[in-house]
């Protein structure tokens, strides 16, 4: 079978690697340089390491205690049990994770976790040498790697995904294929404030989209709560907390406990939360205080983080760091069962861009490098199937529809759709908010890309990403995970998203 993988993070490196040793012909198409992505930036570790007392059925209980009760059972399920696999897979492939000084994996906690079951590779550095480990093993194969090559769309033909149309630095390009398997991430580029790299601009869902693929729960976007301010932001990993660090209001107040009795390793839209409605109130930003876990710890913990804060002039050993939440992981996308499979035959999508149902309404920490790993080799494992039926599908865009009164929009450009994203789509939002940014968005154009033009074609992207954003929120009334609604007056809840692709 000849299969082509768009994105080369663990999702599509796993299921390109996977799909090779099982004898299909494999080509990889990446928008960037092989291993790009978000992949290499990820601090935090990989869940699913487990020691005495801990176990599966822990995990799942705090992957749908954190998901506030939305995350599908059997996709959870899922991953917990193929999660040992994948882990000694990502060792036998090269990823050499931190060890404790008895010779045993070290295992870290991370908030909302009940035990500590997570594996780091170079203290804070987990991603990038799981990247680097995966990338180096696809070079030992005969796949064949597109670098610098945007997907623009999906190549359907008589009701099945047959390829892809590509831009490359050479022009349009078009691959034939199939199957093809989207591991393109998530759209972080919607925000103004974001840990994503500038490539995660949706091209993935919104390729999808435009084939008619089925989407959900776009609105409940992650937005990490300590990122350190600057050009650009710099993502400070929730292991700080989870070793110890807390957040502090101006005056030195442990504030966060005021909004959940867990304090600092409360699920991450509640600390999210805290962190924006604290900085609001005092006029100035709140702080990670490190300082009680000595420089050397810092350092040999958290290298790249103490390196990096350094070099942009602070002394973490000895004085807190400001920090804000920033925009940071997508918990829908399209949406997929348990094998990748899509409401498009011929179509697969795994990781970030994918709707699994791991997540449900909150991504429990750590829990995305190893869906990553999980999924895309399952996807690889059902390329030889039959393509079952769904036997219920939704429709091909999210939550409402609503006809948003005509709004004079200023000009489009990228920083405009962001900041109005962030402002009214972002941690807190209300229903006059996402009817006016509705307003706004559907007023905006991007006109017809032209053939080379990366930048216009993202922008299109991100413009069709935003629709179906803020349709979803002004759908979902109520305020449950990551979604957040400060309407003045409750309003009864719409159901909850059901598993809406079962396959099988």
């Amino acid at each position: 079978m000849n299969v082509v993988v768009v994105g080369s993070g663990i999702a599509g490196l796993t299921a390109a690697l996977h799909a090779h040793e099982a004898g299909h012909t494999v080509t990889v198409v990446t928008k960037g340089t092989l291993g790009d992505g978000c992949t290499p930036l990820a601090q935090g570790g990989v869940a699913g390491s487990y020691g005495p007392g801990d176990g599966p059925v822990a995990h799942a209980a705090d992957t749908i205690t954190a998901g506030a009760g939305l995350a599908d059972p059997d996709a959870v399920d899922a991953l917990v049990s193929d999660g040992a696999a994948r882990i000694a897979e990502l060792v036998a492939r090269g990823v050499s994770f931190d060890h404790a000084e008895d010779g045993s994996l070290a295992r870290g906690r991370e908030a909302a976790h009940t035990h500590a079951r997570i594996l780091h590779a170079g203290g804070d550095a987990t991603g990038a040498a799981i990247a680097a480990a995966l990338c180096a093993a696809l070079r030992r194969t005969s796949v064949l790697v597109r670098e610098h090559a945007m997907l623009v769309d999906l190549r359907p033909h008589a009701g099945r995904v047959r390829g892809v149309a590509l831009l490359t630095a050479e022009g349009p390009v078009e691959l034939d294929a199939d199957a093809v398997i989207l591991a393109t991430g998530g759209a972080g580029q919607l925000y103004a404030h974001t840990t994503n790299p500038e490539g995660a601009t949706g091209d993935g869902i919104a390729a999808a989209l435009r084939a008619g693929a089925a989407v959900a729960d776009l609105e409940f976007v992650q937005f990490h709560p300590t990122v350190l301010p600057g050009i650009p932001v710099f993502l400070l990993s929730e292991a700080v907390r989870g070793e110890g660090a807390v957040l502090r209001d101006r005056d030195g107040r442990r504030f966060v406990f005021d909004s959940h009795p867990d304090g600092e390793l409360a699920p991450r839209d509640v600390v999210a939360r805290a962190i924006a409605r604290q900085a609001a109130v005092q006029g100035t930003p709140v702080h990670l205080d490190a300082t009680e876990l000595g420089a050397d710890t810092l350092a040999r913990r958290f290298p790249t983080i103490d390196r990096v804060t350094r070099t942009r002039g602070h002394d973490w050993s000895r004085e807190p760091l400001p920090v804000t939440p920033a925009a940071h992981y997508l918990m829908g996308g399209v949406i997929t069962d348990l094998h990748g499979r899509t409401t498009l035959p011929g179509l697969f999508v795994v990781g970030e861009a994918a709707r699994t149902g791991v997540h449900g309404a909150n991504r429990l920490a750590s829990n995305s490098l190893l869906e990553g790993a999980v999924f895309g080799a399952r996807a690889a494992a059902a390329l030889s199937e039959p393509w079952p039926p769904p036997h219920r599908t939704a429709p091909s865009a999210p939550g409402a529809n609503p006809h948003p009164h005509d709004v004079s929009a200023p000009a489009f450009d990228r920083a405009a759709l962001q900041r109005l994203l962030w402002d009214e789509g972002g941690l807190r939002r209300t229903g006059p908010g996402l009817q006016r940014a509705l307003g706004i968005v559907r007023a905006w154009t991007v006109g017809t890309p032209p053939a080379h033009d990366v930048r216009t074609h993202e922008d299109r992207n991100l413009l069709l990403l935003a629709d179906a954003t803020l349709r979803a929120a002004l759908a979902r009334t109520v305020s449950v995970g990551a979604h957040h609604r400060d309407d003045p007056a409750p309003v009864p809840p719409i159901p909850a998203h059901p598993p809406i692709l079962e396959t099988a």
